[in-house]
């Protein structure tokens, strides 16, 4: 595998689990926590909850993998950090790495 190839597939598995954290934490926000607190449901809370732990999980130690293997700058690791913690900012955290992704085939 080309050394192209492989930035790209370290980058894109990144933005997956972005999106991935992003739909966890929207889904924890809007539907669990509405069941726990109007319908009763703690259950709901739980699960979703573990997903989005693990996922969060996940999103911070491939921040930093990635991060470090591209020598990205700490304010850019910091603000992608930020955005994990913020409802949809996740979102445009893939879409900056899908951008970046695609300057690395056109190099």
């Amino acid at each position: 595998m080309d050394n192209t190839a492989d930035q790209n597939r370290k980058l894109a598995i990144f933005a997956k689990i972005s999106w991935f954290e992003g739909i966890s934490f929207l889904v924890l926000l809007l539907i669990a926590m509405p069941l726990k607190w109007v319908f009763e449901m703690p259950l709901a809370v739980k699960y979703v909850g573990w997903a989005h732990g693990a996922l969060f999980i996940a999103y911070a130690f491939q921040l930093i993998y990635v991060g470090l293997t591209y020598k990205w700058k700490f304010s850019k690791i910091a603000l992608y950090g930020v955005c994990s913690l913020v409802p949809i900012a996740p979102f445009w955290v893939e879409k900056k790495v899908k951008a970046e992704m695609k300057t690395l085939v056109s190099d």
